[in-house]
């Protein structure tokens, strides 16, 4: 069975805070203000950083955008090996998303496939004017054409690397950490 084992920090507590801090001016440049935007996480974590745009966006604009959590469970293109009966969580979007611009958040990107999944999950709620991807991390290895347009940190990663996102209220400290798979 393989091991993952630390092998170096990428992001501390205040390295995360800066890069959500320019990601949040990002958004509210490219799209000359919060009108018409909703922010919608992935889970598990694209969810507490979608809460974390929307309140630095607050402070910046004085007007918190709608912040929504997406399940992509069933859309997910490996839901046969994931297991027998998935959990499901619930979608929970507080706005209709058609002809608003969403903002779809993750932790990681990596092969694309989450988004994809999360692409075809929104596409079945509504037709948004627009869908802009942020992410914490961009760690290269696409198997999809598909690209974040606001980006934490880009990180090169070998295929024997995870990048492993760690927030205080889900895991109980606030890190990045690049782990390698141990045969």
């Amino acid at each position: 069975m393989p091991v993952l084992t630390d092998k170096t920090i990428l992001m501390d507590a205040d390295g995360i805070r800066r890069a959500l801090v320019r990601i949040s001016h990002e958004i509210v440049e490219r799209n000359k203000g919060v009108e018409n935007i909703v922010i919608v996480g992935i889970r598990t974590r694209g969810v507490p950083i979608a809460e974390r745009l929307a309140e630095t966006i607050s402070k910046i604009e004085g007007k918190r955008p709608p912040v929504g959590v997406l399940d992509i469970t069933l859309y997910r293109d490996d839901l046969s090996m994931l297991a027998y009966q998935p959990i499901v969580h619930p979608t929970e979007l507080p706005v209709d998303i058609t002809g608003k611009t969403v903002v779809l958040v993750d932790d990681v990107l990596y092969t694309g496939r989450t988004i994809r999944a999360a692409l075809d999950a929104l596409i079945d709620m509504g037709r948004p004017k627009a869908i802009q991807l942020a992410v914490l991390i961009d760690r290269g290895h696409r198997e999809l054409p598909i690209r974040a347009d606001f980006v934490g940190k880009n990180v090169p990663t070998s295929s024997r690397e995870v990048v492993s996102v760690q927030l205080q209220g889900t895991d109980g400290s606030e890190k990045v950490v690049i782990r390698e798979i141990q045969q």
